[in-house]
């Protein structure tokens, strides 16, 4: 079948040399491929064009050989012609299929997960709504369910959690999302403010500031007309931001698990090395998750000899700190016997669905767009090694969070340590005119997992269209499937080891 074949370093795809194929051999090539553990989908998406069709894109990721495939069909906008469905031979494509059938009523014969995914304000079917979600059920005189949300105790966002279980044995969990829909894509294509775009990008996911701004201002840098090779200073500015972001939650979420097993000396350790942490992000631009800090073809926060000084001294006193609260959780005997061998996703079933980021590298399955699909200074400098454990157990989790932790400070102190501030800054540019009719992706590893950004342009120049993929909606599943036999009890511990996001998923 024929793909366009680029990278994740190479600039934008004029629309036109993207090849369109029938889906009889889109089918058949993507199911060859999708058997294959070195290939998933990066994205698939339909988007109308302007003779009533659809076309359907696919970025397809090669982990091998560090390209991406991209292809594309199309289908007329009234077609009610079944097509055969990807998702009955490949659990990864459900979340793709589920959206392009949920937006524009395109029917997948064979689906096995034909429900709505996020409850999107312009979608095909105004009468499917959350009051009418259709929960798997089961029967059984010894079953009975246990419905958790969609609104729970503390600050945390909508979702529906619906437990069926045997006594206190979990035997499945359906999740429900779609509260937090938000019209996010469409508002990017709704306005030509390019401040305000990516004003919209760093709010996608809160925690994942750094990481999704990062990702759709590279979109929008491999756009433009004249590109313009970024200073080592800027990109040196961006991977530290990264880092620190990746190091503030992964802290957190330590300190979260600590809690929910009332570890309360790690619990309070990770509080204060996280406070520190995002505190240092505040002296950097002002603001503690980030935002502010990438903008395009340029900053307003550009690292100064103070600010990195401070930058390597707080993130170095930190990382002293961090190990030895990580030595006493891998030495206590009832941390380790709370969280081994609970909450297990085999290896098999991370490939099987999809799996991404730092969840699917704690069963053995390497997901890291640092390795695999390298950009900036982690595809000219850093050569970035994955953490990888096979176990799949929440401590398998968490031990990853953990070595990720250190191995970013590290990072950030190989970075600042010869960065010599550059005298004059590069400003940001809202400006500069981007290439009609052409798709550009940015693929990010937030801490997280994989962030796919992709932006298609109209002749005009103009941005037609952006679509998001943030790492929660294939590691969604992930969760579910990790509750399985387990003890509904352990569902907090479970679920706080993925820590997944609702926004992310719903947009």
């Amino acid at each position: 079948m024929k793909y366009f074949t680029t990278n994740n370093t190479a600039p934008a795809v004029p629309l036109e040399e993207i090849p369109v194929v029938d889906y009889a051999e889109f089918f058949a090539d993507l199911d060859r491929k999708l058997g294959q553990e070195r290939y998933h989908i990066g994205h698939y998406f339909a988007l109308p064009e302007r003779d009533e069709r659809l076309r359907m894109f696919c970025l397809l990721l090669d982990d091998r050989t560090s390209e991406v495939l991209l292809t594309s069909y199309c289908v007329e906008y009234y077609d009610e012609t079944p097509l055969p469905s990807l998702t009955a031979r490949h659990a990864q494509v459900h979340p793709f299929e589920r959206e392009i059938t949920e937006r524009y009523g395109i029917r997948f014969d064979g689906m096995p997960w034909e429900k709505p995914l996020r409850f999107p304000f312009d979608r095909f079917d105004p009468k499917s709504t959350m009051d009418n979600y259709p929960f798997y059920t089961m029967e059984g005189a010894s079953l009975h369910e246990v419905n958790v949300g969609p609104i729970h105790a503390g600050i945390i966002e909508p979702g529906a959690f619906r437990f069926i279980c045997n006594g206190e044995r979990v035997l499945h969990l359906e999740i429900a999302l779609g509260y937090q829909h938000r019209g996010v894509e469409h508002a990017f294509a709704a306005t030509d403010n390019r401040l305000r775009q990516v004003l919209l990008a760093e709010s996608i996911a809160g925690d994942s500031a750094v990481a999704h701004s990062t990702a759709f201002v590279e979109t929008l840098e491999k756009l433009a007309v004249q590109p313009r090779t970024r200073s080592y200073e800027l990109d040196c500015e961006r991977t530290v931001a990264l880092e620190l972001e990746r190091m503030a939650v992964q802290i957190a979420d330590t300190g979260a698990l600590c809690m929910d097993i009332g570890y309360q000396l790690g619990q309070v350790a990770c509080e204060a090395l996280r406070t520190v942490t995002i505190n240092t992000t505040q002296a950097w631009c002002g603001n503690r998750f980030g935002k502010g800090l990438i903008r395009p073809q340029g900053t307003n926060h550009p690292l100064t000899a103070e600010k990195v000084a401070l930058v390597r001294r707080n993130v170095a006193d930190v990382r002293r700190r961090y190990d030895e609260v990580r030595e006493d959780i891998k030495s206590s005997p009832t941390v380790l016997a709370r969280l081994e061998q609970c909450g297990i996703v085999s290896r098999e079933e991370m490939v099987r669905i999809g799996g991404v980021g730092q969840a699917a590298r704690a069963s053995g399955l390497l997901r890291d767009l640092r390795t695999t699909h390298p950009w900036g200074l982690y595809a000219r400098e850093l050569h970035h090694e994955s953490v990888v454990k096979r176990y799949g157990d929440v401590m398998a989790r968490l031990t990853v969070r953990c070595r990720e932790v250190l191995q970013s400070a590290d990072c950030i102190e190989h970075l600042l340590a010869g960065l010599v501030p550059a005298a004059e800054a590069s400003r940001p540019d809202y400006e500069f005119p981007l290439r009609g009719e052409s798709l550009a992706f940015g693929l990010i590893e937030g801490w997280r997992g994989e962030i796919c950004h992709v932006t298609v342009t109209d002749a005009d120049g103009r941005i037609a269209a952006c679509k998001i993929k943030d790492p929660s909606l294939h590691n969604w599943l992930a969760l579910a499937l990790a509750v399985r036999g387990e003890g509904i009890s352990d569902f907090p511990i479970c679920n706080k080891s993925f820590n997944l996001s609702y926004c992310g998923n719903d947009l």
